[in-house]
């Protein structure tokens, strides 16, 4: 690493099923997204769990939608895979609700937020809390995220108005991804598309304990917590990317054997 880059984001770019992820520490991820804010383009990141692999294997225009944005990994199904196809796990876990306070508390003063997402309310009542908890942010606005499509363009011209630098969009999976992917074009600002943020910052949503964040079970209490919404995606959806992930892995190294005879 020469003089010129030795402070740059030490990031780590590896592809899992269809999506291209960047791993690194959570310093270089907020990094990257402040040297994002810092060039005044528009610019998208997302975060990548099991969950999204598994629809972006079958749906090509979440995919295509997810190679256009810097997409950091997200949970242990995601450490499991790489170490599985890769034999290297990725240098730490890296999560829309705990690197977007990061981000907050890092952006320079002044910096214009928009948040867009959750039922009505709550990215308001997050939008109060944001701005006491981080005094060099400016919450331009706020909107929920049950809009029509009809809706969308009044709605992107809206933040666009609001010369908002940065965007978190908390809508879930897929919809925040393609939105994004439509409109930050449009507003021209940076997107973030940050899961359920809002939903733990206004308090509506019960964070699971500390003791399940590290252990990589975060996704066992959150299951306790929405059963009906959540079976498919964890009962279902991990088992499957987990046999497809041991597909990948195989298949990788029969050909790395092939490469050496």
């Amino acid at each position: 690493m020469t003089s010129t880059d030795k402070d740059a984001p030490r990031i780590d770019e590896r592809p899992i099923g269809p999506v291209m992820v960047t791993g690194g520490m959570p310093d270089d991820a907020v990094a990257e997204i402040l040297a994002a804010l810092e060039r005044g383009r528009p610019t998208m990141f997302a975060f990548c769990n099991a969950h999204s692999v598994n629809v972006a294997r079958r749906d090509p225009v979440f995919a295509a939608a997810l190679r256009r944005m810097t997409v950091f990994n997200d949970g242990i199904g995601l450490q499991i895979a790489s170490r599985a196809v890769y034999g290297r796990r990725f240098p730490a876990n890296l999560n829309g609700t705990d690197l977007t306070p990061r981000l907050l508390a890092a952006v320079p003063d002044r910096t214009r937020v928009f948040l867009l997402g959750s039922p009505p309310g709550i990215a308001e009542r997050a939008g109060q809390i944001i701005a006491e908890r981080y005094p060099q942010v400016i919450v331009v606005g706020a909107a929920n995220g049950f809009f029509t499509a009809g809706e969308a363009p009044a709605l992107a011209q809206r933040i666009r108005n609001s010369d908002a630098h940065l965007v978190l969009v908390g809508m879930g999976q897929p919809r925040q991804e393609l939105w994004a992917a439509e409109w930050t074009e449009t507003i021209g600002a940076v997107t973030c598309c940050i899961g359920a943020f809002l939903d733990f910052t206004a308090g509506v949503v019960t964070r699971a304990p500390e003791w399940a964040q590290r252990s990589g079970m975060e996704w066992a209490y959150r299951l306790a917590q929405e059963p009906r919404r959540l079976v498919r995606r964890y009962v279902l959806g991990n088992p499957s990317f987990l046999l497809a992930m041991t597909g990948v892995a195989m298949r990788h190294r029969l050909a790395g054997k092939r490469d050496r005879t």
